[in-house]
């Protein structure tokens, strides 16, 4: 934990489906060692969250990933980053397993959905605010 009560964690994925579970694993404990207590609705809305961007980053983009958390106690920062080039774009939900439906999935959950890429791929990040779960 950081002086001003935030806190950050960066893991390494090696990119394979394992990688999937093992983000939500650390998902799940990162936030339940947060004080203020992340009520469990959050926690299900990032753990959501944390596997629609890994599932992307090991569908789309070749090699590890790496999954960055922070909390500030306002909002809980979700990031994957990837070394795919291609930008998630909208398009329509195939609802019998063909996808489409996880950038959909993460607009719905989060305040923020932001792409920004840089030389070796790109970053995914997702801004859950606390205030909304807490009211």
């Amino acid at each position: 934990m950081n002086a001003d009560g935030s806190a950050l964690a960066r893991h390494s994925l090696d990119g394979t489906a394992a990688g999937i579970t093992a983000a939500r694993e650390l998902t799940r404990a990162f936030l339940e060692r947060r004080t203020p207590p992340v009520p469990e609705a959050l926690i299900q809305d990032a753990l959501l969250a944390v596997s629609e961007l890994v599932t992307n980053a090991v569908r789309h983009a070749p090699g590890p990933c790496e999954l960055t958390l922070s909390d500030d106690g306002r909002c809980l920062l979700i990031a994957v980053t990837d070394t795919g080039n291609a930008l998630p774009a909208p398009r329509p939900a195939d609802l019998l397993g063909g996808g489409g439906v996880g950038l959909h999935v993460l607009q719905g959950l989060a305040g923020r959905v932001e792409t920004r890429t840089h030389a070796a791929g790109k970053t995914v990040q997702v801004t859950l605010e606390r205030a909304q779960q807490d009211a």
